[in-house]
């Protein structure tokens, strides 16, 4: 069976890296090896290994300076090293623990416990993925609203200003459009707040269908109110993506037992040209702005697009 973790051999003696390469390969481990701590973190360097084999005593850099240079650095997982020495005395145990290793096998090694070892470094790994698919759950419904599935206030005070930050960093254009559902009090007082609620998470579907995946976002702002943020888009392409999605939205039909339901939204769009120097540029002249737009679209009769830029 193949191993999810590849594992990384640095061993200066050829027939003891050649006896542990045999012996990880027969146990489905995709192996790596180098012939000194120096060469195993280049080609460590190179690419992640998760699990790191690593004889003590090297020429140019030994198994504890190799711990040691590993632990300094920031990787995309953990990684667990298990330590080869001949010397299996307890002060020689502690130093190499302190250097960064998690374990440590005496040589010359007992295959089956070699692999019973890698066992043990692949449960704590895959506990680490665990935890950090778990966290990354949290951090996703810490920053979600929870009824439309869009990004939450919190996530639009703390994300809005960065997108700026970048935008005039390295002079990108950078657009909003304000959105709010017409006459949505209506549709709660005619149809009750459940179908209310159905209403909101249809209207942010579709304008997440609407909009780039991974550049484009949107995060409720108020009750039916939602603000889309668009990096590297001129004001004038914004005004056509409110435009097609103000008609998407008014071409919808939004079923319920009773009837089916169309709706309309009013939008108000702003941006800003960042080669032109402007200090007003901020997070709340940008909505300000955005807001006023989305009034003036309201005050024409609704369903309509309105937009100036910054």
């Amino acid at each position: 069976m193949k191993r999810h973790f590849p594992v990384l051999i640095a061993e200066d003696d050829p027939v003891s890296r050649k006896l542990l390469e045999k012996t990880l390969i027969k146990a489905g481990y995709e192996v790596m090896s180098a012939k000194n701590g120096r060469k195993a973190l280049e080609l460590f360097n190179k690419k992640f290994f998760p699990i790191i084999l690593t004889d003590w005593m090297m020429p140019e850099m030994d198994g504890l300076e190799l711990c040691r240079t590993i632990r300094k650095d920031t990787h995309p997982g953990y990684v667990f090293i298990i330590l080869l020495t001949a010397n299996d005395s307890k002060d020689e145990i502690v130093r190499g623990l302190k250097a960064g290793a998690d374990d440590y096998l005496t040589k010359p090694f007992n295959h089956a416990e070699l692999v019973a070892r890698l066992n043990t470094g692949i449960r704590i790994l895959e506990l680490e993925k665990s935890l950090i698919k778990a966290n990354e759950k949290i951090r996703v419904l810490s920053i979600t609203d929870p009824l439309t599935g869009g990004y939450n206030r919190s996530y639009l005070n703390e994300s809005l200003p960065k997108e700026i930050t970048r935008a005039r960093r390295y002079g990108h254009p950078l657009s909003l459009i304000l959105c709010d559902i017409d006459h949505f009090k209506g549709v709660n007082d005619r149809y009750g707040h459940l179908i209310g609620d159905r209403v909101l998470k249809d209207f942010v579907r579709c304008i997440m269908r609407s909009i780039r995946c991974n550049l484009d976002w949107v995060g409720r702002y108020g009750g039916e109110e939602f603000l889309i943020v668009l990096p590297e888009t001129s004001f004038e392409d914004a005004n056509r993506v409110a435009d097609r999605l103000r008609e998407d939205i008014s071409q919808t039909l939004i079923e319920t037992k009773e009837e089916k339901i169309r709706i309309t939204a009013s939008f108000g769009v702003t941006g800003f040209d960042p080669t032109i120097p402007c200090e007003e540029i901020s997070s709340e002249a940008l909505i300000n702005q955005a807001d006023k737009s989305m009034y003036q679209a309201k005050q024409n009769g609704r369903n309509r697009v309105s937009g100036n830029p910054m």
